[in-house]
């Protein structure tokens, strides 16, 4: 198995259990559709974006609160259109 192979089962995994329904269903929703198809950089974003707290992540998705510098980008842009297709639905 190469590395990426290894961190895409790793971030899947920890995107499933995050200790929160919602954030398990976001993040891990997100994974499971989109995790293949990521990048090595596009990787390192999403694992920025699953080493932080879901209160926080939540926040920053909904946009209640502002996205750090350096935590935002094409990642994270794609996370908040699979939350607002989660809602619609």
């Amino acid at each position: 198995m190469d590395d990426l192979a290894i961190r895409r089962k790793r971030l899947l995994y920890q995107s499933r259990h995050r200790g929160t329904q919602e954030g398990d269903l976001v993040l891990g929703g997100f994974a499971s559709a989109h995790l293949d198809r990521l990048d090595g950089e596009e990787l390192d974003q999403f694992e920025a974006l699953v080493g932080q707290t879901d209160a926080d992540l939540m926040d920053w998705i909904s946009g209640r609160a502002t996205v750090p510098d350096g935590l935002g980008g094409k990642v994270f842009d794609l996370l908040v259109k699979f939350k607002n297709i989660l809602i619609e639905h």
